[in-house]
C-alpha cells in the first residue's frame, strides 16, 4: 500500500464564486460529513440560531447552545455534533475577499489570525456585545438570501462591522495551555487521517498507524484521542459503519458483502457493531 507524504496532504477545497467568495446557509442538524474531523482552505463563522451541540477543534471540546457564536479558522482540525434540534447559520469566506480592507485596517482578520493567543473559537457568550454580533449576522444573512440592489456590498460591510466588532471588544489573552496539541502534531494526525479515510477497510492496527507518523503507540494513542476525541481503532469502526451506511442505502449489495466490502471480518462482528453504534440493525437500517 502507497503512503501518501504529509506535504502531498492538501486542505478540503470548498469552491467559492471568485467576486463574491461567501457561502451563507442554515444547517438542520450535522449531517455525517460534518462529523468526520477535517480542515479547510476557507474561513467559517458559525452562529447557533437554536438547539445545541459540540465541536471539537484541534482537540478541545466546545459545547455550543442557542445563541453562540463560533469562529473556526483555514486550519482548525474540526467536527460537530448535534445534541438537541441544532439548527446552526454557517457563513463561510475566502479572507483574500478582505484583502482591500486590510490595507485600511491590518488587524480585520486577527480574530483569525490571533486564534489561541488573543481570541478563541468560542466566543464568550455573556459578553455584552454578543447581541450586536447576532445582529450583523442575521442582517447579512438576510442581504445575501434578498439579493436587492448592492447586496453584495451589504455582505461586505456586515462582515466588515462584525470582524471589527470582534477585534476591538472581544479580544482577551488565552495563556499557554499544556494540553495544546502542536501544529505538528495535527499535520500528524492530519495525515493518519487521510490513510484511514482513503484505505478504511485495510486491516490496520495500532501499531501501523502509528508507525505512519513514527510515533509510538502509546503516544499516538494519546495524541489522537485528544485531537480526535476517540481513540484511533475506535474512529476507523465509525468510519467503515457510515460507509455501510451509505451501501446499506443503495441497496444494491447483500449484507454479508457490505460488511466485507466495509472492512469487517464477520457478518456477526459487523451486526454487532452496527447495532451498538448506530442503534439499529443493518436490515433494519436497509428498510427505513
Amino acid at each position: 500500500m502507497t503512503i501518501a507524504k504529509v506535504s502531498e496532504i492538501a486542505k478540503e477545497k470548498v469552491r467559492l464564486a471568485r467576486k463574491y467568495p461567501i457561502l451563507v446557509e442554515d444547517t438542520i442538524g450535522v449531517d455525517s460529513g460534518y462529523q468526520r474531523l477535517h480542515w479547510h482552505d476557507v474561513l467559517e463563522i458559525n452562529h447557533i440560531k437554536a438547539g445545541s451541540g459540540y465541536y471539537i477543534i484541534n482537540g478541545k471540546r466546545f459545547e455550543f447552545q442557542q445563541g453562540d457564536i463560533l469562529l473556526i479558522n483555514s486550519n482548525d482540525l474540526h467536527c460537530a455534533y448535534e445534541t438537541k434540534d441544532l439548527i446552526m447559520q454557517v457563513v463561510t469566506f475566502d479572507g483574500n475577499w478582505l484583502i482591500s480592507s486590510l490595507r485600511l485596517d491590518p488587524e480585520i482578520l486577527n480574530p483569525f489570525r490571533e486564534m489561541n493567543v488573543h481570541f478563541t473559537n468560542l466566543l464568550e457568550r455573556e459578553h455584552p456585545q454578543i447581541d450586536k454580533l447576532r445582529g450583523l449576522l442575521l442582517a447579512l444573512q438576510t442581504e445575501h438570501e434578498h439579493h436587492e440592489r448592492s447586496y453584495t456590498s451589504m455582505v461586505y460591510a456586515y462582515l466588515l462591522q462584525f470582524l471589527a466588532l470582534v477585534n476591538r471588544d472581544f479580544r482577551t489573552p488565552c495563556g499557554a495551555d499544556q494540553h495544546a496539541i502542536s501544529e505538528r502534531q495535527l499535520e500528524k494526525i492530519r495525515h493518519v487521517l487521510h490513510e484511514m479515510e482513503q484505505n478504511f477497510a485495510y486491516g490496520w492496527t495500532l501499531e501501523e498507524l502509528a508507525a505512519l507518523v513514527f510515533l509510538s503507540p502509546s503516544r499516538f494513542s494519546e495524541i489522537f484521542k485528544r485531537a480526535v476525541g476517540m481513540p484511533p481503532l475506535l474512529y476507523l469502526i465509525h468510519l467503515r459503519l457510515e460507509h455501510a451506511v451509505l451501501l446499506l442505502e443503495a441497496n444494491e449489495m447483500k449484507i454479508t458483502d457490505i460488511a466485507l466490502e466495509c472492512g469487517f471480518r464477520t457478518l456477526t462482528n459487523f451486526n454487532r457493531l452496527f447495532k451498538k453504534h448506530i442503534g439499529v440493525t443493518p436490515m433494519t437500517s436497509r428498510k427505513h
